[in-house]
């Protein structure tokens, strides 16, 4: 753990020491402000809760987390450094974890520097704040969901740009999942795979979280979901390290 944790630490650094944690963040709060008092109406709706920033915020971190993952694995790869970051005392599992517990801990960051939305609520109206806090949880569950994935992605290809569109597509599907037109198109030309893609989707369960139900399904969900494809990750490093 001692590893992990240092490796974590030392990639948390490195976003911080190059524009790229200046430029999502900025971009992160901008597009989710907007969307939050323009098309979520914000002011106008005349109720004291966070429903329009809940809404749009898992599609804002569809778009901007597989901007940051793209880079985890696949620089590594384009540069050679990831078969002198693996002949170090260090397992593939601890670096997968360590650079996953970063890109973690940076949009949690980021979630946090939206507080002001919370502390409008308040001053407006007498919010139920437990829900607010189920909400962020599930934001960050569902970054992390998104995360792994990119993770996973950013180590199949050296491309980073190949990396950002794999991750995009993934995430995509899981959260296009719970949307209704698909869910009919599956219904009618694949039965079985219309129940499965409801059962997997993304969306739902972060629904779940934002109206202050924390059920153990739906942690275990995310749960199993950011286990496997950290350990798709790890197969996927072991695999192409020598490529």
């Amino acid at each position: 753990m001692n590893t992990t944790l240092a490796i974590a630490g030392r990639e948390l650094r490195a976003y911080f020491a190059t524009p790229v944690a200046t430029v999502f963040i900025v971009i992160f709060l901008v597009l989710q402000g907007t969307l939050t008092f323009n098309l979520g109406q914000f002011f106008d709706r005349g109720q004291a809760d966070l429903n329009p920033f809940f809404t749009f915020i898992p599609w804002v971190l569809l778009l901007l987390i597989p901007a940051i993952t793209m880079r985890l694995w696949a620089e590594e790869r384009r540069l050679g450094t990831i078969e002198l970051l693996l002949t170090l005392p260090v397992r593939a599992g601890q670096a997968v974890l360590g650079k996953f517990f970063a890109a973690w801990a940076f949009c949690a960051i980021a979630l946090a520097l939206t507080f002001p939305f919370v502390i409008a609520v308040n001053i407006l109206g007498s919010p139920d704040n437990g829900v607010i806090a189920s909400g962020y949880a599930g934001c960050l569950l569902t970054a992390g969901a998104f995360l792994s994935v990119g993770a996973a992605m950013s180590a199949v290809t050296r491309n980073q740009v190949i990396a950002f569109v794999l991750a995009l597509a993934v995430c995509f599907a899981f959260a296009a999942a719970s949307n209704q037109i698909v869910n009919d198109f599956l219904a009618r030309t694949v039965p079985a795979l219309g129940a499965f893609a409801r059962r997997i989707a993304v969306i739902d369960r972060f629904t779940d979280f934002t109206r202050g139900i924390v059920s153990l399904r739906d942690v275990i969900y995310f749960s199993t979901f950011i286990g496997f494809f950290l350990f798709l990750n790890t197969v996927l490093v072991d695999w192409r390290k020598a490529d």
